[in-house]
């Protein structure tokens, strides 16, 4: 199956988290938290946590996030998290990766399995999709 949606960050919050031990590199990996909202067939919220190894000023970077999301996907009621990330040398997008991860999903996206991907339109809009699958009922 599939679902699509957009969605907006509501929030986006520096923890001041730093690995230990530091070790100084080109880019120095930040940690933030996020909330999501997203509408469509992809309709409710998600919780996450973002890692990022970024420059602002050249817009270059690769981050890693991980989202508790809680909503519908075509209408199923429940909750899952998903993984993704990608790279970016400022123009571009490479390097994505995502999938939903195995073994929690919760009401009726119990036993949810598969992936999706992230693209921002050029207008700035922020699309979802997901291709997953649902174990049958036992």
């Amino acid at each position: 199956m599939r679902a699509t949606g957009t969605f907006v960050v509501k929030a986006f919050v520096p923890t001041g988290l730093e690995p230990d031990p530091v070790v100084p590199t080109g880019l120095p990996v930040s940690v933030a938290t996020m909330e999501k909202h997203f509408e469509g067939e992809v309709a409710g919220r998600s919780a996450t946590v973002f890692t990022a190894a970024y420059d602002e000023s050249a817009g270059a970077g690769t981050y890693v996030a991980m989202e508790s999301f809680e909503g519908t996907l075509r209408g199923r009621a429940g909750a899952f998290n998903f993984v993704h990330s990608a790279t970016t040398s400022g123009s571009d997008r490479t390097a994505a990766f995502f999938t939903v991860v195995p073994s929690s999903g919760t009401g009726e996206l119990a036993g949810i399995s598969g992936t999706g991907g992230i693209a921002v339109d050029a207008d700035g809009t922020h699309r979802v999709w997901f291709e997953y699958e649902l174990e049958a009922a036992r």
